[in-house]
């Protein structure tokens, strides 16, 4: 009987204890913000945002990024699709502020030549420097030749392991 007072005791300890954890969390419990004061704007917002590249982050869209850069673009945006821009001229917007980087996929020209081609360039560098490498490490290895002495010793010792 004193065993089955204990469990109940512990039981009811723990509950306590269970319900004076929780209470805390229920006391600082708020009601979440509404996402978006107009869903259509946070519509277009995200449309947009998902092809635009955080640029603290890189890689990241803004859409996805939490940085402070990323809240003040996605701030601008939603201000300038309230004054009924276009996607176009927000983008632009945006490119002309930032570049050209700002987006994920760039417009082939001269100026972005590098962000097309620069991964293959710098591969081509990386294998031929390494094809250069290795074939003057195969120059400077010398082939050392045995004496007749030392030639038969070898023999001799790899015929003694073999028995």
């Amino acid at each position: 009987m004193f065993k089955n007072d204990r469990l109940k005791v512990s039981r009811l300890l723990v509950s306590v204890l269970l319900i004076v954890m929780l209470i805390p969390s229920l006391v600082w419990a708020k009601e979440a913000l509404p996402v978006a004061e107009d869903l259509e704007v946070e519509k277009r917002m995200l449309a947009i945002t998902m092809d635009l590249r955080c640029l603290v982050c890189q890689n990241e869209s803004i859409a996805d990024s939490r940085a402070d850069f990323s809240n003040d673009m996605r701030r601008e945006i939603r201000q300038k699709i309230k004054e009924n821009k276009s996607d176009e001229e927000i983008i632009q917007f945006l490119v002309d502020r930032y570049g050209d980087f700002v987006l994920y996929n760039p417009p082939m020209k001269p100026t972005t030549l590098l962000l097309w081609f620069g991964p293959i360039l710098l591969f081509v560098i990386g294998f031929i420097s390494l094809l250069t490498f290795l074939k003057r490490r195969r120059e400077q290895i010398e082939e050392i030749s045995l004496s007749e002495a030392e030639q038969t010793k070898a023999e001799n010792l790899l015929n003694e392991k073999k028995r």
